[in-house]
């Protein structure tokens, strides 16, 4: 059978676990070389050593744009070239009505969600332009192309990112460098269970919540769900698709179904930086 990304070399920032994970699992299955940032070092490194050979992890905090441009150097130095670049990380981050958000938390959230995004972006297209080809992936959410399905400060950054996106498109294109991104509904992972029931490990009840709620009956959304997403906007099977946002929601954003946000009761709790990724 053949490989989709046979050859190719893709990093992916909050690899050690959740969606990045999954993607990355997905990735190598595929062909691919993968390098793994994230800030849970130990999850990292054992998810590497079960990966194998093909892949690499390196600590990154992506509010350092230091870290990313390590990142992606570590993938050209060890495999040679930089193919796709999935920029993941992220939080929930502050969250609570308006009047209630606290400065600092809604900059650490923009921090992680968009400026990580951004650092990913820039560093990586460097390298694609030069070499005349590439994949930029960033991860969005229905939260970025509608209101009310997040928190004020996420649902800024996520529609930044969109914007980001679209323009970065529009320069890269010349050079043969697509840029996307994948705008999920809250799938079955560790950072949506920790949102929604304060226990990032209890993914089983995770499932049935957003199963019971989904539009498509007893169907929940999985980090499968956007892996697969990921797969097909990194591969050549989207080789004239740029620019776009791809909704993984279940039909969520038709406005049908949506309702109001319940992130944790509209408690204003701020999920550490150390969720980023999960």
């Amino acid at each position: 059978m053949d490989q989709r990304l046979a050859g190719r070399v893709a990093v992916i920032t909050g690899g050690a676990s959740g969606i990045g994970a999954a993607t990355a699992e997905k990735f190598i299955a595929q062909g691919a070389s993968v390098v793994l940032g994230d800030i849970q070092d130990d999850l990292g490194n054992a998810f590497v050593a079960k990966l194998g050979e093909k892949a690499r992890f390196q600590h990154c905090d992506v509010t350092k744009e230091e870290h990313v441009e390590a990142l992606i150097n570590t993938a050209v130095k060890e495999f040679g070239r930089i193919d796709v670049m999935f920029n993941n990380a992220g939080i929930v981050g502050a969250i609570g009505p308006m009047e209630s958000t606290p400065a600092a938390e809604w900059q650490l959230t923009l921090d992680i969600l968009l400026n990580g995004v951004f650092y990913g972006m820039k560093h990586a297209s460097g390298h694609m332009k030069k070499q005349g080809s590439g994949s930029i992936i960033s991860m969005s959410s229905v939260a970025g192309v509608t209101g009310g399905l997040g928190p004020h400060a996420y649902c800024a950054a996520k529609h930044a990112v969109v914007g980001l996106t679209r323009n970065l498109a529009a320069e890269v294109g010349p050079f043969g460098v697509r840029a996307n991104c994948i705008a999920p509904y809250s799938m079955a992972t560790p950072m949506v269970a920790d949102a929604y029931l304060g226990d990032h490990t209890d993914i089983d009840q995770t499932m049935k919540m957003l199963a019971d709620e989904s539009p498509l009956k007893g169907r929940a959304g999985t980090a499968e769900d956007v892996a697969n997403a990921a797969l097909w906007l990194a591969s050549d099977e989207s080789g004239y698709t740029s620019g776009m946002t791809l909704t993984i929601d279940a039909g969520i954003t038709t406005g049908s179904v949506a309702g109001a946000p319940r992130f944790a009761e509209y408690q204003p709790i701020m999920r550490e930086a150390g969720k980023a990724g999960l």
